[in-house]
């Protein structure tokens, strides 16, 4: 199976997979995971690295994972000084990956290895993201299937790329199109929506969901919260990060233009029914108006200097080149 000619890659990378597992005190469930690992991987016949990254464990989970290193030269130890979160560690993988292509699994071994080759044989028909979808998910409903559900069904509908499981952790991505952005919070469940918004075709296909049998989840509802205010910030960057004035000054225009017919309503009352402009508080509501309809329009000026900093600062293009000919 070659991954280059399948999925047309530049070879600036060294490998042809990276698996990168974030984790988070799971000394029961390592050991597990990298034999599961090691009867997948080998038989693909691609060139891999494993990196492990360590979201600040307090158990022995390190000392799991630096024995797994000494033994075996792909694997990859990452450990954070304390706890900085899914995001974080999702992060410091791709930066550090080698591979043309990046599968993330999680450490509770819920998610089967013995799918990535099912990823990657949906990748050769071209698309940058194959997503996993645990259609018999092993987990509790109240507490985990429906809040997810809704979650699915709300970023699908503000980010406009419709998948039926963002959490599910088991996914593969073409490296070309996670390098192109930086993951920041708690984003990493949206990694799809940035692929999409950066050209990658995107599709999903069902996973194996296996019951956790050992450990316990770390997660619980309080990301709720999260992932309703991530969403905003995701929509923010997928619809107006290279022309921020178009949102902050159509939404100034359409204050000033309240504000206008706010006077107008004024100028009549005064006029029709002699009320003095003075005493008339819609002055106030259309002067307010007004004051925040400009406040708006210049920080939409603002952020498009900010944006115009950050791309040319960085060298950074706002497109990603599928391929060149004759060059």
């Amino acid at each position: 199976m070659d991954l280059i000619t399948h999925l047309n890659m530049p070879k600036t990378k060294t490998l042809d997979l990276s698996i990168i597992v974030p984790f988070l005190n799971e000394e029961e469930n390592l050991g597990e995971l990298y034999q599961n690992l090691g009867s997948v991987l080998p038989p693909l016949g691609l060139s891999y690295e494993i990196l492990l990254i360590d979201d600040g464990s307090t158990d022995k989970s390190f000392e799991i994972t630096q024995n797994l290193a000494k033994k075996d030269s792909h694997v990859k130890v990452i450990r954070f000084t304390r706890n900085f979160g899914q995001t974080a560690a999702m992060q410091a993988g791709f930066k550090e990956a080698s591979g043309r292509v990046y599968i993330t699994l999680d450490a509770d071994n819920q998610n089967d290895p013995r799918d990535i080759g099912k990823l990657l044989e949906k990748m050769k028909e071209g698309y940058g993201v194959v997503s996993g979808w645990r259609k018999n998910r092993q987990d509790k409903f109240f507490s985990r299937k429906l809040p997810s559900k809704m979650a699915n069904w709300l970023i699908s509908k503000a980010t406009g790329v419709a998948l039926k499981d963002y959490g599910c952790t088991l996914k593969a991505y073409d490296a070309r199109f996670v390098d192109a952005f930086t993951l920041y919070g708690e984003m990493h469940r949206f990694i799809p929506a940035y692929c999409c918004y950066a050209g990658a075709k995107i599709t999903e296909i069902p996973v194996n969901h296996l019951a956790r049998t050992k450990g316990v989840s770390k997660y619980g509802m309080s990301r709720i919260v999260k992932v309703l205010l991530d969403l905003f910030t995701v929509k923010f960057l997928g619809s107006f990060f290279t022309k921020p004035l178009y949102l902050f000054g159509g939404l100034g225009f359409s204050l000033n233009g309240l504000a206008v017919l706010a006077a107008g309503f004024v100028l009549y009352q005064k006029f029709y029914h002699d009320v003095y402009a003075h005493r008339n508080p819609v002055l106030l509501l259309a002067v307010f108006l007004s004051v925040l309809g400009m406040m708006l329009i210049m920080m939409g000026l603002i952020a498009e200097l900010l944006m115009r900093t950050y791309h040319e600062s960085q060298g950074k293009t706002v497109y990603l080149i599928q391929e060149k000919v004759n060059f």
